[in-house]
């Protein structure tokens, strides 16, 4: 059985760390490149990096500060945030990333999936998807929570996975920042429709939740970001409790 994998996550605005509630009141939680370093450390199992307003600003992801984080680390990098063309998946390889993540443009040009797999293998494409659940059932958003689409999902979700994407990555964003807790019916809805792994995000507030993500989700990984960002939660302390309860984790 493959091991679960935790994952710190930077949330980049402005060249500094964020983290908000639900998608909105941003707060600043540290320099990217010193928390990509100490998670490294900590025994993190990759690293997450999102320019969060790049596709709101319609602009590329910055290369620079995504070379002094890949710098500091020896952890798998996976970068997102303004992907919308091959080259862009390119430059930020060069620049350190070992995958990207691509949300708002997969969702609007969805053979960018098909591309990316064709041309750097289904490993180096993780599709992110934001999604909430609305009167018409779980409905995914685009550029950062703002802009809501008719898209499902589980349906979404599937049609990624078929495409060539390596991972899911799901975020509640009724869960995102308030600490209550992953998605975990949703989470392992998804779990058991496709055939790639699904990583988890937003809601992580107790060590007890990120093993819910494992147990009642069935998520490969747990991402996770202001508990790791303000030293609620220490990862080796996380992993310890996990393997006392009997999740396989790397120590």
């Amino acid at each position: 059985m493959l091991a679960k994998r935790i994952i710190p996550c930077l949330d980049i605005k402005d060249g500094q760390t964020v983290k908000g509630t639900n998608f909105i009141n941003l707060r600043q939680a540290g320099d990217p490149v010193e928390l990509g370093r100490i998670y490294s450390e900590q025994g993190a199992d990759e690293l997450v990096y999102l320019d969060i307003t790049a596709s709101h600003e319609n602009r590329k992801t910055f290369t620079h500060l995504v070379e002094q984080v890949a710098a500091q680390i020896n952890i798998p990098f996976t970068v997102g945030g303004g992907i919308h063309e091959l080259k862009d998946v390119e430059r930020l390889l060069n620049a350190g990333a070992d995958k990207i993540s691509i949300n708002s443009s997969a969702i609007r040009t969805p053979q960018l999936i098909d591309e990316i797999a064709r041309h750097f293998g289904s490993q180096v494409c993780v599709v992110a998807i934001d999604a909430r659940q609305t009167e018409h059932g779980w409905r995914c958003f685009l550029n950062g929570g703002r802009i809501e689409t008719d898209l499902d999902l589980f349906t979404w979700a599937h049609e990624a996975n078929e495409r060539g994407a390596g991972e899911i990555l799901f975020t509640s964003m009724d869960h995102d920042g308030i600490k209550q807790g992953y998605a975990n019916t949703a989470l392992a809805q998804l779990s058991e429709r496709l055939t790639i792994p699904v990583i988890a995000s937003g809601g992580a507030g107790s060590k007890e939740h990120i093993k819910e993500a494992f147990t009642e989700g069935k998520a490969s990984a747990a991402l996770a970001a202001s508990v790791f960002h303000f030293g609620e939660i220490k990862i080796p302390e996380l992993k310890q409790y996990l393997c006392s309860e009997g999740i396989n984790v790397r120590i």
